[in-house]
């Protein structure tokens, strides 16, 4: 039982950047952060100092680690549930809880819940090994070409989607065989891609942050832009509810982060996330209440804070690992050449196309501040030795 007198002690199960972008938070809200990394160079291992080496994903190593913790919560969706439902059960709170994460862990668990709370969603089936070729001909048949083919569990930045434009009969027996449970999804001829991420405590209040778009290349988000340019006012008022409500119809706590496609016709939900977000790392700066200040407050159910932005354009773009990992070289001239840009760096190993920091830029025309965003991000990655 923690002293009065003592600041909690949050556990994040994780040591990726997400728990060690949360470390800073941390630290401004005195509160201490513990994390449980895989090895003592993961991300968050690097830099915060009560780090616990073990797998997330083994029982004895979960409840060692969830001892004297205030909660419990996750920098990502891995960790089994019933192992979070044990932890919950020897008095450790986890948050979000085994049932809200379910729907973040299982694409079609989480396809099957929205659709029947009348959240907008593209239609789907799932895929028994035993039938799945010809159960995909059919759905094809009936929704036309092309389909999306997902896992289940799993995937992540593109990894575990592909677009068939006609019949792969080799591809989905090759991805059985890998033992991976799919769906099949029609496919979607969206505007763009929007993000709506909202925060819900266990007292049940809400906060949700200005809808956000992101852009994608091969599956992985390269740029975030908020708030989302020419949104129509009442299609971001309605995807904030649309957040809000799944948040407390699931019952998460701690942040959500709702993937939306936008169609010419409305919203449709694409993915959740039930933690910080790639799509709200522009709120380290961007907003009065970063998405892991937020995230902290709701897990220990404080009061949430101001999701007012700070500028009126606000562009995060994410710097993917190249040839050269020189970054702190490269890191002094992106400095020079533009005072105003903000550079995080995860502590990461640099290889090609990994997520290894972000770099946020603001400013009163989004043209210009696009630009220089990509700017920054680009010499970060291609390591030229001119100015950016």
């Amino acid at each position: 039982m923690r002293d009065a007198a003592q600041m909690p002690i949050v556990g994040m199960a994780g040591g990726g950047q997400l728990a060690r972008m949360t470390q800073q938070a941390a630290i401004a809200l005195g509160v201490s952060l513990r994390v449980l990394a895989r090895s003592p160079g993961d991300s968050a291992a690097k830099v915060v100092s009560d780090a616990r080496i073990g797998d997330d994903r083994a029982l004895a190593d979960l409840t060692a680690f969830a001892e004297g913790c205030e909660v419990v919560t996750f920098d990502h969706e891995h960790v089994p549930g019933p192992h979070i439902e044990a932890v919950a059960a020897a008095g450790v709170p986890c948050r979000p809880g085994a049932d809200a994460l379910r729907h973040a862990q299982d694409k079609l668990v989480m396809r099957e819940r929205l659709s029947a709370l009348g959240a907008p969603c593209p239609a789907f089936r799932h895929l028994p090994a035993a039938t799945a070729t010809a159960d995909l001909a059919a759905f094809a048949d009936e929704h036309g070409w092309p389909v999306v083919l997902k896992a289940t569990r799993g995937g992540y930045d593109g990894k575990g989607v592909w677009v068939l434009r006609e019949p792969d009969d080799a591809l989905v027996e090759r991805v059985l065989a890998d033992g991976v449970d799919l769906m099949v999804e029609a496919h979607v001829p969206f505007r763009r891609e929007l993000a709506a991420l909202v925060a819900r405590s266990p007292y049940g209040q809400g906060a949700a942050y200005p809808v956000v778009e992101t852009v994608q290349e091969n599956g992985v988000c390269v740029e975030v832009l908020a708030p989302a340019p020419d949104l129509d006012t009442d299609r971001a008022v309605a995807a904030e509810r649309l957040a809000l409500e799944i948040a407390d119809k699931l019952g998460v706590t701690g942040l959500l982060a709702v993937e939306l496609f936008e169609t010419e016709d409305g919203l449709i939900v694409n993915e959740l996330a039930m933690r910080p977000h790639n799509s709200g790392h522009w709120t380290i700066e961007g907003a009065r209440t970063s998405q892991f200040e937020q995230h902290l407050r709701a897990v220990l159910d404080l009061p949430l804070g101001s999701t007012e932005p700070t500028a009126r354009w606000t562009v995060m773009a994410n710097v993917l690992g190249g040839d050269d990992p020189a970054l702190y070289e490269r890191m002094g001239h992106v400095m020079a050449h533009d005072p105003a840009v903000k550079v995080h760096l995860y502590g990461k190993d640099v290889r090609p196309g990994r997520k290894i920091g972000h770099v946020t830029a603001q400013g009163d025309d989004l043209a210009q501040t696009r630009s220089r965003a990509r700017k920054a991000a680009d010499y970060l990655r291609r390591g030229r030795k001119e100015n950016p």
